[in-house]
């Protein structure tokens, strides 16, 4: 039970673990819909009809409590290897690009390289500020 690999904001992991990245001010693509969510929010977001955890992360910035954000993003990519995991996030690049990016660390990408591989598969302005880029290089050791 995965995402088509046409499916709209389909980032594919080289371990081949599908994951959507979206915008939650955009309306909800067409197709199948999420089995599980990562909401990225300074807010708790509305309800949707699937499994779903909020984190808090405020927009341009980082979540708020990280060691949270390293169990929940540890259990998406877990859940990615057989269900529809989407990450979403208000406008779906900076703190989704952010978080996608953990995922491909997480996958085994390099973290020096795990943005430049969420923009070449996802979004070219994928993760916006310089702090989301430091985040995503220090997620693979963390408490450096």
């Amino acid at each position: 039970m995965s995402w088509e690999p046409d499916a709209p904001g389909v980032l594919r992991l080289p371990s081949g673990r599908a994951v959507r990245g979206r915008g939650l001010r955009d309306p909800l693509p067409p197709g199948a819909t999420a089995t599980y969510g990562v909401y990225l929010l300074g807010r708790e977001p509305a309800p949707v009809d699937w499994e779903s955890t909020w984190l808090r992360w405020p927009d341009f910035r980082l979540p708020a409590d990280d060691g949270r954000a390293r169990a929940v993003l540890l259990d998406a990519w877990v859940r990615a290897a057989d269900e529809r995991v989407e990450v979403a996030c208000g406008g779906g690049r900076g703190r989704t690009g952010t978080a996608l990016a953990c995922l491909a660390v997480l996958d085994g990408v390099p973290a020096a390289d795990a943005v430049t591989y969420v923009r070449r598969h996802y979004h070219r302005r994928a993760v916006e500020t310089p702090w989301q880029k430091r985040y995503v290089r220090r997620f693979a050791a963390p408490g450096k």
